[in-house]
């Protein structure tokens, strides 16, 4: 495994030199500005990365107004409370994608996220205070306590909040497995804890967020 700098390198190279590389890398949001994000735009975003999961992300982007009128502004308290006449209601809604098991995992993580408010005041504390030395439990956890949230679903979601975060795409996993760490793309829990491993020593040694490793990791490949 080399050492970060190494690996800016080759990215730096392949993309311009390093102060086109800085332009393109990003950084996660402060932990006050997560807290501060009510806890219907975090429902909003999972309900989007549920729905773009295997679909045109752009069509789903465009009818994104509408998804949001038809769930009232995803509001955890009224999609919680959603029953079966409101999902079979739902599923012939054109402002929507009418797939019912992603229409349904909305109302489950509206509970999910009524849970996480009682634990924590809110999936902003919750998500804010976890190290990101143990991302991956975090991961863990939105799979197994979220619906649909697994895999890169679930990765995607905490980028696009701005959670200090990896995501284990195409490219990032090639960089991974040229550096040895894995041989495929991580499928268990040893596999993903090597990861972790890699990336608590990458931001050790440079000081740099998961995320701005992540986007360094991509670009040195593709």
């Amino acid at each position: 495994m080399r050492n970060f700098e190494d690996l800016y390198s080759i990215a730096a190279e392949r993309k311009g030199g390093k102060e086109a590389l800085e332009a393109l890398l990003n950084t996660p949001v402060s932990t006050s500005k997560l807290i501060a994000v009510p806890d219907d735009r975090w429902l909003s975003c999972m309900a989007k990365c549920v729905f773009q999961a295997g679909f045109n992300w752009k069509v789903v982007e465009g009818m994104w107004p509408g998804f949001e009128q038809a769930f009232k502004g995803f509001d955890p308290g009224y999609c919680a409370m959603l029953n079966d006449d409101d999902l079979a209601r739902l599923v012939t809604d054109t402002r929507i994608v009418r797939h019912g098991t992603k229409i349904r995992s909305v109302q489950q993580n509206a509970v999910f996220i009524a849970d996480l408010a009682k634990e924590y005041g809110g999936v902003g504390r919750a998500v804010a205070h976890w190290p990101p030395t143990d991302y991956v439990g975090l991961l863990a956890m939105l799979k197994k306590r979220g619906s649909r949230l697994g895999g890169n679903t679930g990765q995607y979601f905490l980028r696009f909040m701005g959670v200090d975060s990896f995501i284990l795409s195409r490219d990032v996993i090639a960089r991974l497995v040229a550096e040895g760490i894995l041989d495929k793309a991580p499928s268990s829990q040893k596999a993903m804890a090597a990861v972790q491993e890699a990336f608590n020593a990458w931001h050790t040694e440079s000081g740099r967020s998961l995320t701005e490793i992540s986007r360094v990791l991509a670009m040195s490949t593709g």
